[in-house]
């Protein structure tokens, strides 16, 4: 990976982790506890962001009293930001089970996003309304539903929901979250795409990447000159129109529990 792309990939991973702000946290040692029910594994997961003093059992067992009286399966998210470096591998000598693995992707230059079609009506939606549409469209529960809702209007990050319409039908939804560049620096801002969703009846004909084109455009004309979205590692149309936009794969992460109920 060049110094660039790592540079990027390392911008990307603190991005991410302040756009999915929790109402409920946590610190432990160093580790970042997320406590917010939902389907979104990241609201509800531990970020081990440093080392800490604390032997690996005693920061698992603290972790867990926390999760426990949330209502929620321990789960680890792994980077190779992850600290200390060999937890993973300790984790997994341990037989707790991997899943779900991801990539995040990274966009070095916005340049040339811009407004969608003239046929096609970019709409901004309010958190309630966006998550209630997504919801619907992802059959959630109505507490997955409310708690998405909480999470988007709570977040340090504002995210900004949109939905691409084309004479009242809805032809994709998607949101962005725009990362400020660091204070005192020349650095732009850097946009997260997230819950990019295209109606199963109105995919193959390019509304999705045509959504993200926009949302960029709506970053870029906020201050944002690079952008970064998280995949499943599995999900190859979805990696494919990304490629198409110009992302480059950074790195890839997964999570890891002992209790079946996280991955079943």
């Amino acid at each position: 990976m060049s110094p660039e792309l790592e540079a990027l990939a390392r911008r990307a991973e603190l991005a991410g982790l302040n756009a999915a702000s929790a109402p409920r946290e946590a610190q432990v040692e160093g580790w970042l506890l997320r406590l917010s029910p939902g389907k979104a594994k990241r609201s509800r997961c531990v970020n081990p962001l440093a080392g800490g003093s604390l032997p690996l059992e005693e920061l698992l067992r603290r972790c867990r009293v926390s999760f426990e009286q949330a209502g929620l399966p321990l789960i680890l998210r792994l980077t190779p930001f992850s600290q200390p470096d060999d937890l993973d591998d300790r984790l997994a000598a341990m037989h707790w089970h991997r899943f779900d693995p991801a990539d995040v992707m990274v966009l070095p230059s916005l340049d040339g996003f811009g407004e969608p079609g003239s046929s096609e009506r970019l709409t901004p939606l309010s958190a309630a309304d966006y998550a209630a549409l997504i919801g619907a469209l992802r059959r959630s529960s109505v507490e997955e539903i409310t708690g998405h809702a909480r999470r988007l209007e709570e977040a340090s990050v504002r995210h900004q929901a949109f939905k691409l319409e084309r004479d009242g039908v809805l032809l994709a939804c998607g949101q962005v979250a725009i990362d400020p560049g660091p204070a005192g620096t020349s650095v732009g801002g850097m946009a997260g795409l997230f819950d990019i969703f295209t109606p199963e009846d109105q995919r193959g004909r390019g509304h999705g990447h045509r959504l993200c084109a926009a949302l960029l455009g709506q970053a870029r004309l906020q201050g944002a000159t690079t952008a970064y979205l998280q995949v499943g590692a599995e999900n190859d149309a979805a990696q494919r129109l990304y490629a198409r936009l110009g992302f480059l794969q950074a790195y890839r992460y997964h999570y890891r529990s002992d209790d079946p109920r996280a991955w079943a």
